[in-house]
């Protein structure tokens, strides 16, 4: 591939080292410069076994092709667009998230961008919305850098280098889309083999009430790997592609935004819970060890992004409270930074309050079935399309009651009664199904976001 820009001497560039195959051909900064028009800033590029394919003029031309029209743009100053580009000439995809920021005292249209080959294409777009999310919160970060008059770059790093790591991990270690059943724990001839009933009992039911998002840790990579073979079943496939398992001779850190990933602990049989990037994942999150069988979850899901809001405020307030950038290092992952007007509660699981009948039937029914047939996976399809019918049933119900949203809801008894979801476990199961298709749901039924699980309990009782 020809370039068609030269590379000015200017741009500075840092080279990620990455274990393994980086999917990434390179991340770019530039902006808007009112003389040269595009210009590039800063230019990461991935040093790992397969080496790079563009070269540094390369990728300035297509850093300078996300900016070209921007020039017009007009937007609220604390937007960020996402461009999405398929250069088939090329070869390539660009991801782009387009802002205003200050550069040099002036207001400049900026672009941070992704670039990747275009065979990435597939393995990318389930991991789409994984990163532009972790993307426009940097983003959100970085503009408060810029407008301190701060270098950005030291920011953008922080979560770029963790994104190459991350896409890296998932091109050896993503979960397939399709699972055999025979992989897993629901093929085993009698559940006491491999776990406890009433352990496997909870380790389903809470993957459901959060949404399908689960940490499975241990110290045996192949229990870990089994457990999460078994929970990706009640996944789609494009959330298998957004689930990963553990490695066996290295340990990968937590990631936000995705559903299932294994996790080893440290050669003293411990691991340790990262709090931000836990709070930062779009759903609810369940604990599992497979080394003690615990099972714990976060609070549901308006509480959670509660929180997590809550939370983002303080980060961004007390970034731009720092009076210099030695006052507060821009990558937080080592340490818990907010202002006085929030404390957070690092307790954020909780043992797994409510039972439920739904995967407690199935989980008995389903080993009274011979294993090594196809009879279970056929169950398993069954179960799973009872639950998303209940879900859309649940969430028609809510409709009709509130006349698409313009009521409040006030038929929470009734909908349990009528849905038979009386037991609170049933209802959380088919309440996080519904949410994943309609957001926000949750706050719509239990009004005030700031109710604690306790509160909401409380709540549900008066009905």
């Amino acid at each position: 591939m020809s370039s068609g820009t030269p590379q000015s001497p200017t741009v500075a560039k840092t080279e990620v080292t990455v274990e393994g195959e980086c999917p990434i051909l390179a991340a770019t900064f530039a902006y808007w410069d009112n003389i040269v028009g595009p210009r590039v800033c800063h230019i990461w590029a991935p040093r790992c076994e397969q080496p790079m394919l563009l070269s540094d003029g390369e990728v300035t031309f297509l850093a300078n092709h996300t900016l070209n029209g921007e020039i017009l743009r007009s937007a609220e100053c604390s937007a960020v667009d996402v461009k999405f580009f398929v250069l088939a000439e090329k070869g390539v995809i660009i991801i782009s998230l387009i802002f205003d920021g200050e550069l040099k005292g002036d207001k400049n249209t900026c672009a941070l961008s992704i670039i990747l080959p275009q065979t990435e294409l597939s393995f990318y777009l389930p991991l789409h919305m994984v990163c532009v999310e972790r993307l426009k919160h940097i983003i959100r970060k970085g503009r408060i850098w810029m407008q301190k008059g701060y270098n950005i770059i030291s920011v953008l790093s922080s979560e770029i280098v963790p994104i190459m790591e991350l896409l890296s991990s998932m091109k050896t270690h993503s979960v397939p889309e399709d699972i055999d059943i025979k992989d897993t724990i629901l093929n085993d001839d009698d559940i006491g083999d491999s776990c406890h009933e009433d352990f496997l009992h909870k380790a389903i039911s809470s993957h459901l009430q959060t949404c399908g998002c689960s940490m499975v840790v241990g110290s045996n990579p192949d229990k870990v790997n089994k457990i999460v073979r078994t929970l990706c079943l009640f996944l789609t496939p494009a959330e298998r592609k957004c689930s990963r398992f553990c490695k066996a001779d290295s340990t990968f850190k937590y990631d936000t935004g995705l559903f299932v990933q294994g996790l080893l602990k440290d050669s003293m049989g411990s691991f340790v819970v990262p709090f931000r990037q836990v709070l930062y994942s779009p759903y609810p999150t369940t604990h599992i060890d497979v080394d003690i069988n615990t099972v714990k979850q976060m609070p549901p899901c308006h509480e959670h992004t509660y929180i997590q809001r809550r939370y983002m405020r303080s980060e961004l307030s007390v970034l731009w409270k720092a009076a210099s950038e030695e006052d507060i290092a821009p990558n937080t992952d080592t340490g818990i930074h907010t202002d006085e007007s929030f404390t957070p509660d690092l307790n954020v699981f909780q043992d797994v309050m409510h039972k439920d009948t739904l995967v407690k039937s199935f989980i008995d029914e389903v080993f009274m079935l011979k294993p090594g047939l196809n009879l279970r996976s056929t169950y398993l399809a069954q179960f799973l399309l009872i639950l998303h019918r209940k879900a859309l049933t649940l969430l028609k119900y809510i409709e009709d009651e509130t006349q698409k949203g313009k009521k409040p809801f006030h038929s929470l008894h009734s909908l349990k009664t009528d849905l038979d979801l009386m037991v609170e476990g049933d209802l959380n199961i088919i309440m996080a199904l519904a949410e994943k298709q309609r957001a926000g749901l949750h706050s719509f039924v239990f009004g005030k976001q700031f109710y604690t699980s306790v509160q909401e309990r409380d709540v549900l009782m008066s009905f």
